[in-house]
C-alpha cells in the first residue's frame, strides 16, 4: 500500500497527478485538515506536502502527532514555522533552484514591460489613439535598458540568473545580499539603501521572512527615485504595498512590475487601477519545465523520508 501524504495547500489536480502515482494523497483542497478528515485519518500521517507560502504553524503541526516531514512544492518555505518543526524533529524539504530560470524569465519580462511601458503602448494601439494621432504623455521616450543600472536584492539561484540575463541587455548590474560573492562580476553594494540609491531598477529576489517583511518601504522607494522602477518576483510581504501604491500615484517612483502580492489572489484595488504597473498572477515558476523539476524534488524528498534516509533537498 502506498505511503500516505497529506496535501495541505490547494493545488491544481494536474500538479498532483504524478506525485499521486507514487503516494496515497489525502487532499485537503486547501481547507484545514481536521475539517476534511477525521482524527483517525490524520493520526498516522507522517508526511505533508505544502506550498511554501501557506501558513503552517506549530499548532497546525500538533494536529498531526506522527508528522515526520514537511515537503514544500517549490523553493519557498516562508509559511513554515521552522522553529516549531525543529522542536518536533520534523524534517523540512523544498525544491531549491528548480524554478529559478522560469522566475528569472518573468522578472526580465516584467522589467522590460514596465520600463518600456508596454501595457500603456498596448492600450494606445487598441484605443485607436495611435491611428488618430492623438498624443499621449505616457508615450514619451523612456530611458533604454542599456543606459540603466539594475540592482538585484538577493543573489541566490534566482538572483544570479536574473543578473546574467540583465547583463545580456548591456545594463550595469549591482547587488546586495547577506553574502558578498567575490567570484561574481557584478558590483556589490553594502546595504539595500545603498543599492536603491545606486540603481534605477530594483529587482527583488530575496527570500521572504521576518527580517525582510516590508523592508521595501516608503523611505527606500524615495531612494529609488522618480525615474526608478521596482520588480518583485519574490514574495509580496517584502514590499509595503500601501507605501508602493502611494509612491506610484505621486510620482515618487516611475513604475513597477509585480508577480507577487501581500494578499493572493489579488483582487482589483488601487494598485490594479494604476497605468504605470504591470501585474501577473504569481506565474514566475509556472512553466512545464519548472513543474517537472519541482515534482521531481518532491518525489525524491518523500521517497527518501519513507525509506528512512535524509531528505536530498532539505532546507539548510
Amino acid at each position: 500500500m502506498p505511503d500516505k501524504v497529506l496535501v495541505y495547500s490547494r493545488f491544481p489536480k494536474a500538479l498532483l497527478q504524478r506525485i499521486g502515482e507514487h503516494f496515497d494523497l489525502l487532499d485537503t483542497a486547501g481547507k484545514p485538515p481536521h475539517e476534511v478528515f477525521s482524527a483517525d485519518d490524520l493520526a498516522d500521517i507522517r508526511a505533508l506536502l505544502t506550498a511554501g507560502g501557506t501558513p503552517l504553524r506549530g499548532p497546525d503541526m500538533e494536529r498531526l502527532p506522527q508528522l515526520g516531514t514537511i515537503v514544500c512544492y517549490g523553493t519557498g518555505y516562508d509559511g513554515v514555522d521552522l522553529a516549531a518543526a525543529a522542536a518536533r524533529g520534523i524534517a523540512v524539504g523544498h525544491s531549491p533552484g528548480a524554478n529559478a530560470a522560469s522566475v528569472a524569465d518573468v522578472a526580465m519580462t516584467l522589467m522590460l514591460a514596465a520600463t518600456r511601458r508596454l501595457n500603456v503602448a498596448d492600450h494606445y494601439v487598441r484605443s485607436g489613439d495611435w491611428a488618430a494621432a492623438r498624443p499621449s504623455p505616457l508615450m514619451k521616450p523612456p530611458v533604454g535598458l542599456s543606459q540603466r543600472k539594475v540592482g538585484i536584492y538577493g543573489m541566490g539561484e534566482i538572483g544570479r540568473k536574473i543578473a546574467a540575463r540583465v547583463a545580456g541587455f548591456e545594463a550595469e548590474v549591482g547587488y546586495f545580499s547577506r553574502t558578498r560573492y567575490d567570484e561574481l562580476p557584478y558590483q556589490y553594494l553594502p546595504s539595500l539603501d545603498a543599492l536603491a540609491e545606486w540603481c534605477s531598477v530594483l529587482m527583488i529576489a530575496v527570500r521572504a521572512g521576518a527580517e525582510t517583511h516590508h523592508v521595501v518601504n516608503a523611505d527606500l522607494l524615495k531612494k529609488l527615485g522618480a525615474d526608478g522602477y521596482i520588480v518583485n518576483i519574490s514574495r509580496g510581504s517584502v514590499i509595503d504595498e500601501a507605501a508602493l501604491v502611494a509612491a506610484l500615484k505621486d510620482g515618487t517612483i516611475a513604475g513597477a512590475g509585480l508577480d507577487v502580492f501581500e494578499t493572493e489572489p489579488h483582487a482589483p484595488d488601487e494598485l490594479t487601477s494604476l497605468p504605470n504597473v504591470v501585474l501577473t498572477p504569481h506565474i514566475g515558476g509556472n512553466t512545464q519545465e519548472s513543474h517537472v523539476a519541482m515534482r521531481g524534488c518532491v518525489i525524491a524528498n518523500l521517497r527518501a523520508f519513507f525509506a528512512g534516509e535524509k531528505l536530498p533537498y532539505a532546507i539548510k
